[in-house]
């Protein structure tokens, strides 16, 4: 397996875990740890038009994770920080300094 597979498998397997649904589970897991392996925020990635849309999505299909995660931390940042990875996009990224003690 490539490192993105591995990273896209632990963070599927996070949010099945943490899935309100067999939909959830099955369909949007696969698709936001897809999307996660992407080089902008994950919103961006999701095609969500903000944050907020990011917030309600995730709250709607992993709410036992999204009542978890502090708000001042990006979403992207929060999934890889619980599979105690750095996703791909963070060594590119050049919002770093506002990402909320993101250090690579």
């Amino acid at each position: 397996m490539t490192t993105n597979e591995v990273l896209e498998a632990k963070v599927k397997l996070l949010l099945e875990f943490f899935s309100i649904d067999d939909y959830a589970k099955q369909i949007i897991a696969p698709r936001v740890a897809k999307a996660s392996l992407e080089m902008n925020h994950l919103y961006q990635d999701l095609g969500f038009a903000s944050r907020v849309e990011m917030g309600r999505f995730m709250n709607q299909y992993f709410p036992r994770l999204s009542v978890m995660k502090p708000k001042e931390t990006l979403w992207k940042k929060y999934i890889y920080d619980l599979i105690n990875e750095t996703a791909p996009a963070c060594a590119e990224c050049d919002d770093q300094e506002t990402c909320f003690k993101c250090l690579i």
